[in-house]
C-alpha cells in the first residue's frame, strides 16, 4: 500500500510540473512577437546588382552577402551596420559611404572607389583592395589583414570631410 500512495504522490507532482512547464510554453509562444534587427533592412544576399544606382540610399542593416555589385554606384549611401560577406564591390563607387561596423569579411573591393567613405569599427578580415582609391577614407579601429593595409598605405592620403581623421593615421601606417 505504501508504495503505491508514494508512486501516486511522485505522479501527482510530475503532472503538475508538466502542466506548470506547458502553461509557461503555451503563454511565451502566444506572447512571442518577431525581432527586427532594422525595419529599413533590405536582403540583397547572393543578387546580381550590376551597375545598379543606390546613390544617396538608407541602406543600413542591410544585407550584399555574396552579391556580385561590380560597377553598382553607392555614392552617398547609408551602409552603416551592413553585411558585406564574400561580396563583389570590383570597380564600385562607394564615395563617401557610410560603412560604419560593417561585417565584410573576404570582400573584393578591387578598383573601388572608397574616397571619402567612412569604415569606422568595420570587420574587413580577408578583404581586397588592390587598386581601390582610398583618398580620405576612415578606417579607424577597422579589422583589416597586414599585408591589405600595407598596400594601402603606400597610397593613403587625404582627410575624410565628415570625421576630421587622416586615412594614414586611421590605417595605423608611418
Amino acid at each position: 500500500m505504501e508504495f503505491h500512495r508514494g508512486v501516486k504522490v511522485w505522479l501527482r507532482r510530475f503532472a503538475m510540473v508538466v502542466l506548470v512547464l506547458f502553461l509557461a510554453w503555451v503563454w511565451v509562444f502566444l506572447d512571442a512577437r518577431p525581432a527586427y534587427g532594422q525595419e529599413k533592412t533590405v536582403n540583397y544576399a547572393q543578387t546580381d546588382l550590376q551597375d545598379r544606382d543606390f546613390s544617396g540610399l538608407d541602406l543600413q542593416g542591410s544585407v550584399f552577402a555574396g552579391a556580385d555589385v561590380r560597377r553598382a554606384n553607392f555614392h552617398g549611401a547609408n551602409m552603416r551596420g551592413s553585411i558585406l560577406t564574400k561580396a563583389v564591390f570590383l570597380q564600385a563607387d562607394l564615395s563617401g559611404v557610410d560603412l560604419t561596423e560593417t561585417f565584410g569579411d573576404r570582400v573584393y573591393f578591387d578598383e573601388a572607389n572608397l574616397e571619402n567613405a567612412i569604415l569606422v569599427d568595420a570587420i574587413l578580415s580577408g578583404s581586397r583592395f588592390f587598386d581601390a582609391t582610398i583618398t580620405g577614407a576612415d578606417f579607424t579601429r577597422a579589422i583589416i589583414d597586414r599585408y591589405q593595409v600595407k598596400l594601402m598605405c603606400d597610397r593613403a592620403k587625404g582627410v575624410n570631410p565628415v570625421t576630421g581623421v587622416e586615412t594614414r593615421v586611421s590605417l595605423g601606417c608611418e
